[in-house]
């Protein structure tokens, strides 16, 4: 695939950004890709390795070598046809994705991976622009009526699927627009929201019908959709946070970190919000340090927080992963996004004891200890506080990114009463007969509601395999929609 040569005539170039200063001046994307001359010596650097262990690292199987060697050879309509026969939303991941393709990448050995990410956010890109991308309408009706949801990528993907097979799908949502936390979760520097939108003109000519502001469970009941429909899919989020229980949590200004990006992405994006959670003139403290925890950076920033400190209980990870123990599978290492870079002092091996009251029921601080974590006979890591190593950070705003424990349960999943797994996820198999079916019949769960929190890739693989399941459900055991 691509040049037998190309990895040593051509260096690793991946997109650039916008300088710091002028991005964090707005909340709009700031990726700047390589031409297409240089695309496609990027797209020239894929080697015949024999075996292609980034298709097996991408959880949609991406087939990237294919095309990595048609944008080389500059047959981008057949890339985007090659590209869009495992993936709905390149798109998507060609934006937020953190590319575990590259980290299995063969050139990867020499930290030189091929830039799989940009050619794939190249690819769809120039099909959007080109006019390539058209609605694939059923050219027959099943007459079979589902029910999706969630409109995250999982819901979509779902949806979209079912839809080109020829049932009539009706997706649900309970914010005001499509979209899920990938609408309200991530800011709009990362993932402009018009991208979703002109997903969705496809998807709305292709059959999808769209009911936004409808909550499942809340608002409408969720047992009379088993009667309304043949077939129903959850796929709503894992929303439910971790919450971090100690003296102060009820605090003015300690936040969950999805209350603060949500509430500004709807501002963002033009919608009037009374309870705006602001960090201008403030000292923010973001306790958690992945994906969720760098949005907050980045959004923090960008309201003119006048510092912000990111905490992290576990300790800081190596420089650069030990190759011969870790590839092609995705390495602990140390890793700095974008907000990150764009301003803010990180901590390692910290744990908040406390929330500091400034006497008026307001938050004033964060008293913390430093941590160390040692394994026991059994193998395990053990935290242990170290003595003496109190601390305290200033801080008016804290937001809460530790992630998310399970979807939440109330209203839609106590009234259907679907069964759990020990994690507090809907229980469903991938595989078999009853592959992402609930303990209901004819219900069935895909994405972060079965898997619990993950990427936006793995939801796009459990929308597009739930919907084969649900088209061999309806159709006594035929489907011709791929996994």
């Amino acid at each position: 695939m691509g040049k037998p040569t190309g990895f040593k005539e051509y260096v690793r170039q991946d997109r650039t950004y916008a300088p710091v200063a002028d991005r964090v001046a707005h909340f709009e994307e700031f990726a700047i890709a390589p031409g297409d001359e240089v695309l496609s010596q990027q797209g020239a650097r894929c080697m015949d390795c024999g075996i292609p262990f980034c298709h097996n690292g991408c959880p949609v199987n991406n087939i990237i070598p294919d095309w990595n060697d048609l944008v080389y050879r500059n047959d981008w309509k057949e890339a985007v046809s090659v590209l869009h026969s495992t993936n709905n939303f390149p798109e998507f991941t060609g934006r937020v994705c953190p590319a575990p393709c590259e980290a299995a990448c063969t050139l990867n050995l020499d930290d030189v991976p091929v830039t799989i990410k940009n050619i794939e956010y190249s690819i769809i890109e120039k099909a959007w622009e080109e006019g390539w991308i058209k609605p694939q309408i059923a050219e027959h009706k099943s007459g079979k009526r589902v029910a999706v949801v969630g409109s995250g990528p999982a819901g979509m993907a779902c949806a979209q699927q079912l839809a080109r097979a020829g049932h009539e799908v009706h997706l649900y949502e309970k914010q005001n627009r499509i979209g899920g936390l990938l609408r309200y979760g991530i800011p709009d520097f990362k993932l402009d929201k018009k991208i979703i939108d002109r997903r969705m003109a496809q998807m709305r000519t292709e059959g999808v019908e769209f009911h936004t502001n409808t909550h499942i469970g809340v608002d409408l009941p969720a047992r009379p959709l088993m009667n309304a429909f043949d077939a129903v899919v959850l796929a709503g989020g894992a929303e439910q946070p971790r919450d971090l229980p100690i003296p102060g949590r009820e605090l003015k200004g300690v936040e969950f970190a999805m209350d603060f990006l949500r509430r500004n992405s709807h501002r963002v994006q033009g919608d009037q919000v009374d309870d705006f959670i602001s960090a201008d003139g403030k000292h923010v403290v973001v306790i958690g340090g992945g994906d969720t925890g760098s949005d907050c950076v980045g959004t923090s920033v960008r309201h003119g927080a006048l510092s912000v400190t990111q905490v992290e209980l576990m300790p800081q990870p190596p420089e650069k992963e030990d190759k011969g123990t870790t590839w092609p599978d995705w390495p602990n290492k140390m890793r700095t996004s974008t907000s990150q870079e764009e301003g803010c002092e990180r901590m390692w091996s910290v744990a908040s004891k406390a929330f500091i009251d400034d006497g008026n029921g307001n938050l004033a601080g964060v008293k913390c200890v430093k941590a160390e974590w040692n394994q026991d006979k059994n193998g395990q890591w053990q935290m242990s506080e170290v003595e003496g190593s109190e601390f305290k950070i200033k801080a008016e705003l804290v937001t809460l990114a530790m992630g998310f424990v399970h979807p939440v349960h109330e209203g839609m999943l106590d009234e259907l009463a679907v069964e759990r797994d020990g994690r507090g996820n809907v229980k469903g198999e991938t595989d078999g007969a009853d592959a992402y079916k609930t303990s209901l019949d004819s219900v069935f769960a895909a994405g972060d509601m079965r898997r619990g929190q993950s990427l936006v890739v793995w939801a796009i693989r459990e929308g597009r395999q739930c919907a084969k399941a649900v088209d061999e459900f309806l159709m006594m055991g035929a489907s011709d929609l791929p996994r």
